[in-house]
């Protein structure tokens, strides 16, 4: 079997090195000034990474002139597709006035209000430049507000390019000081925050684990998390920044849990750089630079760009009711693609919440990262590669990311290509009993 994998892997690369020249060799060009010619990791995938050299709508180019239908939308911060209009506009206007005005502007106060309406858990909030830095601030406002130092996070848990965790910290995670939990796992959870509660500052946590595999919260996981944080004084701190796209009002308010800190980011900003961190006033006014002790810093925090263009997508595409439709879809979606699976047999699944979904070939539910150990990480590239072939952009470790111009053609060729995939490769995929 493992011969026979390896062997189907390497075909795929073959066809795949075949029918890219261009791509292979504007990746042979830029190796030579990045290291694996990369400035972001989760991008590069061997043989060698795609160039997208147009997007519009829901349609990628590549290098080579291939057309997919794009599943992946910028790792979930292109819920508006690519080039929309409304946007480019907005960003258009906003620059005949200036781009860098070095001070405060006409447009960051109204996407603050539009914020802070939409998610009523957030009562004020700052902006940032990503959600990894959202998240570091976050983190600093609930160290310094009390004042203690332990920060609870989960394994595979990702909230930023220095904040991730396997069974503890990666290599490239800022040094707090950490206490690594299982996620979902509610009788550990609760019992180690109540024998740290005197050390512990923050709780952080994503409603749903998204980077690590869609991985749903249980709702009685994280309300232990937000009563293990009120008993404890510590700040219960959401990492929404992929979730707050699942539902009208975010995936924590659906859920009708109110954390103390909220972290944003992604599409909220209309596409361009954009993160944000808010929640209780009494935290937020140590920002306060009339009163308060914590100075925050960054030259593009209310760039003119990102506020226009995250007001205009807020207000005019990605509405509450938009976010309702889409989440709906995508729940739809995936009932569709686990429902062919079990017709064909096969241990193949798709976990996750509204618009975002993950493929496992595994049986059995999917808690916790340690779960998906089983998994022959090969028969996700397999799947990555079919799907390229069907004009099918997705992710290589099998995330699914729905965007609005997605049209109902484009689902019913995702759900045909996974067919299509189970039928080529069924006597490599796992057995449903």
């Amino acid at each position: 079997m493992t011969d026979a994998i390896d062997l189907a892997l390497a075909e795929a690369h073959q066809r795949f090195t075949d029918g890219n020249p261009a791509s292979r060799r504007q990746f042979e060009e830029q190796v030579r000034y990045m290291p694996g010619a990369n400035t972001r990791s989760v991008l590069f995938y061997a043989p060698f990474p795609l160039t997208i050299a147009k997007g519009e709508g829901a349609a990628l180019w590549d290098a080579d002139g291939h057309r997919y239908a794009d599943f992946i939308a910028e790792y979930t911060a292109g819920v508006y597709g690519h080039s929309a209009p409304e946007i480019r506009d907005a960003v258009i206007e906003a620059m005949k006035s200036g781009i860098n005005l070095t001070g405060h502007n006409l447009l960051e106060g109204r996407l603050a209000k539009l914020i802070c309406e939409r998610f009523p858990q957030i009562e004020q909030l700052r902006f940032t430049n990503s959600g990894t830095e959202a998240n570091l601030m976050a983190l600093t406002a609930a160290l310094h507000f009390t004042g203690k130092r332990k920060i609870v996070v989960f394994s595979g848990g990702y909230h930023g390019g220095v904040l991730g965790f396997g069974a503890g910290p990666l290599p490239t995670t800022v040094p707090f000081d950490f206490l690594v939990l299982p996620y979902n796992d509610v009788q550990l959870a609760s019992e180690q925050i109540a024998k740290h509660g005197p050390e512990i500052a923050a709780i952080l946590v994503e409603p749903m684990q998204g980077a690590s595999g869609c991985i749903p919260g249980r709702l009685d996981f994280l309300q232990a998390l937000r009563d293990g944080a009120t008993q404890t004084g510590a700040l219960l701190v959401f990492d929404e920044v992929m979730t707050s796209r699942l539902a009208p009002q975010g995936l924590a308010n659906k859920l009708g849990i109110r954390s103390d800190l909220t972290t944003l980011g992604k599409y909220i900003g209309g596409g361009m750089s954009f993160g944000a961190f808010g929640g209780r006033a009494d935290v937020m006014a140590q920002f306060d630079p009339r009163t308060g002790s914590l100075a925050h810093s960054g030259t593009f925090n209310n760039n003119v760009m990102t506020m226009a263009a995250g007001y205009a997508g807020l207000t005019k595409l990605f509405t509450p009711e938009a976010a309702g439709a889409l989440a709906e879809r995508g729940e739809a979606m995936r009932a569709r693609l686990n429902a062919l699976c079990a017709k064909e047999g096969v241990a193949m699944q798709f976990t996750g919440v509204g618009s975002l979904m993950n493929a496992h070939f595994l049986r059995g539910e999917v808690q916790r990262v340690d779960d998906l150990a089983v998994v022959d990480g090969r028969l996700r590239q397999l799947l990555f590669f079919h799907l390229l072939g069907q004009g099918v952009y997705a992710s290589p470790r099998g995330f699914i990311v729905l965007s609005l111009p997605l049209t109902d053609a484009d689902i019913d060729r995702f759900v045909t290509a996974i067919g299509s995939f189970i039928g080529e490769y069924r006597t490599l995929l796992p057995s449903a009993k």
